[in-house]
């Protein structure tokens, strides 16, 4: 991954309501989150805010722990609504335990609302979008624990 789709991630991170992101390709895993402190200066060399450098892996652990770190993503580019009416509850909140099939969020794309559904058994672990935010395609929306 060069440097130009690095920064292109930092400003898609710095610009949306998501505090964490993180991205895997083949061997490199690149971790970003927003900080509520100054950057941290290490040997004079300062860290960027939003990206925290990719950690070495341990081959096992690493492996467990992805498997467990699950997401609901969006099928669509469009704009995330997580109720069905502004006055009305979300469909899901952090902690909420949902059935495969159970919708979570509605997803609008051209006027039509789409209605996003969990593919299967889980507790949420983290609602990672706002209201009416715009998303992009493949975008992580919920955090998930397979049940």
């Amino acid at each position: 991954m060069d440097l130009e789709k690095i920064e292109g991630l930092v400003k898609i991170i710095e610009n949306s309501s998501l505090t964490e992101f993180t991205l895997k390709e083949g061997d490199l895993k690149i971790t970003m989150s927003k900080l509520d402190h100054p950057p941290v200066v290490a040997a004079g060399m300062p860290v960027a805010p939003q990206m925290a450098a990719p950690a070495p892996e341990a081959p096992a652990a690493a492996a467990v722990e992805e498997e467990q770190e699950l997401f609901i993503t969006s099928p669509i580019v469009g704009t995330f609504y997580s109720a069905p009416a502004p006055e009305a509850p979300a469909f899901v909140k952090v902690g909420d335990q949902v059935k495969n099939g159970q919708t979570v969020c509605i997803l609008e794309a051209m006027k039509l609302m789409n209605e996003i559904q969990a593919e299967y058994d889980c507790e949420i672990e983290a609602v990672l979008v706002s209201n009416e935010q715009k998303v992009e395609y493949g975008q992580p929306l919920f955090r998930v624990k397979k049940l």
